[in-house]
Formats: structure tokens, sequence, C-alpha cells
């Protein structure tokens, strides 16, 4: 059997192989609600037979959503079209994860095909928040600098939005604390100006992250898998690095989280990032090999063979795939056959498979 399509068991959790749909914003909400474009959009990967599939960055307040058109679980009333996408992915025999996420001062943008660009105040949009009261771009409005009742704030909505979660019946959480948003922005020192216990140093940088973690953790499941999403680096010279990233990794792997998602980039829209085929998983080979704790590779994997061979290597033990599921909802079903692996296809399709 190759590796990619090799079980992986984490706490109680047994995903059938090692194919993540990674999440993918669909800008294709109404004030949080999911919808049938979230249930077919989500449900054909697991019909296409990815082992876990990741919901987009769901916003856990309204104002940490990235646009006015992102997921959310900020409230109960959230949790029924959930559920009804989540029994429907573990009817498909996969499992369905969600992404907890806040945008700090990359929220209150304009979805990518409505102009992009953050929406002002003037415009109707919102008071972004963050670290420090440093703007993301040029363009952009400076954010408020948290004070200590807003950073408790955070801290309570993502363990009530962990519980919804549990409520809507994921099986996986996975903590966004990647690509520039507000978790992100805590520990780059790009971003990250403060002088109080939450800057400074790295130790005051991770603390906000490290907090999250176990609010969650207080809602949610021991026997439930727990992963965090970063980036390794920021790609610019005195950021956040990878250095950084594996020290982080160690504490997190002490907190009891179960994987790392690799990616990289995000705090500033100067960073010059050399993205080719598989360019972050050399960061998800360093922090698996110096701290022990599985890893999540992401980024321009494309290929059956490229993926098995990450697996192969040790480089990696979940292959987390975005844009090549856009273009094929049914990859996995293709990769079972690149890799002469014989993959039971829905019963529905069988007639297709030869």
């Amino acid at each position: 059997m190759p590796m990619l399509f090799s079980p992986l068991s984490i706490k109680s959790i047994t995903f059938r192989n090692r194919i993540t749909v990674s999440p993918m914003c669909q800008y294709s909400s109404e004030d949080g609600f999911a919808n049938d474009w979230h249930l077919v959009h989500l449900g054909s990967r697991a019909v296409g037979g990815a082992g876990i599939v990741i919901t987009e960055a769901t916003a856990v307040s309204p104002e940490g959503r990235i646009s006015p058109d992102d997921l959310g679980i900020w409230k109960d009333e959230h949790i029924d079209t959930l559920q009804q996408i989540t029994s429907f992915i573990h009817a498909q025999g996969s499992i369905a994860g969600i992404q907890l996420a806040h945008a700090g001062r990359k929220a209150s943008t304009r979805s990518e095909w409505k102009g992009g660009g953050q929406i002002s105040l003037a415009e109707g949009g919102w008071q972004t928040l963050s670290a420090s009261a440093l703007p993301f771009a040029e363009h952009y409005e400076a954010p408020v600098e948290l004070d200590h009742n807003g950073i408790e704030k955070v801290k309570k909505d993502f363990t009530a939005a962990a519980q919804r979660a549990l409520a809507a019946g994921f099986k996986l959480i996975e903590l966004h604390a990647a690509h520039g948003y507000l978790l992100h922005q805590f520990l780059s020192p790009l971003s990250n100006k403060r002088n109080d216990r939450y800057g400074g140093n790295f130790e005051n940088r991770s603390r906000l992250l490290l907090e999250t973690i176990d609010g969650i953790k207080k809602v949610w499941p021991d026997s439930l898998p727990f992963w965090v999403r970063i980036s390794a680096t920021d790609w610019i010279e005195g950021g956040w690095d990878i250095d950084a990233s594996v020290q982080l990794a160690s504490l997190l792997k002490g907190k009891g989280v179960d994987l790392i998602d690799v990616s990289s980039g995000g705090t500033s829209p100067n960073a010059n990032i050399p993205a080719g085929p598989g360019y972050q998983v050399p960061f998800a080979a360093r922090i698996k090999k110096e701290t022990g704790i599985l890893t999540g590779a992401v980024g321009l994997i494309t290929e059956a063979a490229q993926a098995e061979e990450i697996l192969q290597e040790n480089k990696a033990d979940m292959i987390v795939m975005a844009r090549a599921f856009l273009r094929d909802p049914y990859f996995p079903l293709h990769a079972a056959k690149a890799l002469n692996h014989d993959l039971t296809w829905p019963v529905q399709y069988r007639r297709a498979k030869r």
C-alpha cells in the first residue's frame, strides 16, 4: 500500500489516508452561515476520497472575519447548518475538521472577486484589531492595539467557538496561527511591538497562542485531534523564522497539540516568497525531525508521486492540499490509480472506475 493511502490514528480517530483538504476561503456566507455551497464544496471532497476535510478559516467573532462573506461560528445559530455538513462528510468515511480563526488587522476586506482590499470604516467596514497599531499594508487603516480586556475576549471567543464546533459534530480542530492573521500577528516581531507580557521576547509573543490553546482544551475532548497551523517563516529578515517555529512546535507538543500544519508567509505584502513545487516541505521536515511532533506538508503539492515521496522520505505525516482539490475534487481517487492502489470508490461512481 502506498503511504499516501495508509491510515493514520491520532487519539481516538483513525484517518483513512494521509490526504487532507486544506482550509480554503469560499467567501460565500451571509452573516457567517454555511449554506448549500459549503455543503457541496466540502461534501464533494469527502466523496472524492479525502481522509480529512477542513472548513475554510471560520471566524470566532464578527470582527474576526477576513471579509463580510466569511464562514462563522460565533453564535449558536451557526451550528445547525454546519452539523448538516459534518454529518455528510462522516457518512462518506472522511473526517470533518474546522479551522478556527481571527483575522486581526487583515479583517474587513472585500472578497477577491469583489475587488479585494480593505473596506474602510467610511465604506461600512469594521474596526480591526491586532497586537500593535500597525497597518498590514499601505492602504490599510491602522488596527486598534488589543488591551487586556480585548485579549481576554479573543481567548473566550476561541473557546466558545470550539464548544460550538463540538456541538456541530466536528472531530478535529485546527487553530489558525498562520498567514498573518491575529495569532500570527502576536507571534511575529514584525507586527508585535508591544512592551507588556504579550510582546517583546519569544516567550511573551507566544503567550496568546498558548493561552488560547489552554482555553480550547478545557472544552475540546482529549480524545479528539487538535492541530495548529503556523507560518514557519515570514520570509523577511528580522521576522518570525524557522528557528522560532521549531521552538514553538516543542511548546505546542508539550501542550498536547497533535500535529503542526506547516505553511509560511502572510505577515507582510512585501515578502519575497520563492514559491515552487513543495517549497514549504523542508519546514515541515525540520519541525518533525527536531521535535518529534507530527507535521502536515502544504504548498504546491499537486501530484500523487510527489505526495508519496514526501511521506516515504519521512518529511511529513500528512499531505495538506488546496488548489489541487479546487481543480479536482476527486484527487484521491485519481491519485490511487496513479500509484497503482486499488481504492474503493463510492458505490454510486463505481461504473466509472475502469
